[in-house]
């Protein structure tokens, strides 16, 4: 398992165009974070925080992402929980994990902004990774108690 790593984090108006490696920028005022993978790698993680994308706690001291941080377009493909300032490392996932996942989030967009097409996209059959006590299964309940 990798080594745990602290975070800095700086609230900040603009995201600056360097980010400096152990810190993650918060702009509150265009509703984003953003630090360079704790992997090492140096490319930069860019984490919208909406309703159906990520969500920013502030407990007076430090900030946690939810939900984790999974790098699958990258090289690396690192995966990791930011929770108090520190790196909580997660598992590498498969590629049918990544895809559910990735469609769960297209599903949550839609019907986030109501749009109709969702609904005929539901009917349709979807593929899916039976893994009982998985994380498919973690996001399927996670995603019937919204």
């Amino acid at each position: 398992m990798k080594e745990s790593i602290a975070l800095k984090h700086e609230f900040v108006e603009f995201i600056p165009e360097e980010l400096k490696e152990g810190t993650i920028y918060v702009s509150i005022r265009f509703a984003t974070a953003s630090h360079n993978c704790c992997c090492g790698c140096g490319q930069k993680v860019v984490t919208p925080i909406t309703p159906t994308d990520w969500k920013l706690i502030f407990d007076g001291k430090t900030i946690s992402l939810d939900p984790s941080i999974g790098n699958w377009s990258f090289t690396c493909r690192s995966h990791y929980w930011i929770r108090n300032n520190r790196i909580q490392w997660a598992a590498q996932l498969s590629k049918d994990h990544v895809d559910a996942g990735r469609m769960s989030d297209w599903v949550a967009k839609e019907r986030h902004f109501q749009r109709p097409e969702v609904e005929a996209r539901e009917a349709a059959p979807v593929a899916t990774v039976q893994e009982p006590g998985g994380i498919l299964q973690v996001v399927r309940e996670w995603w019937r108690s919204l």
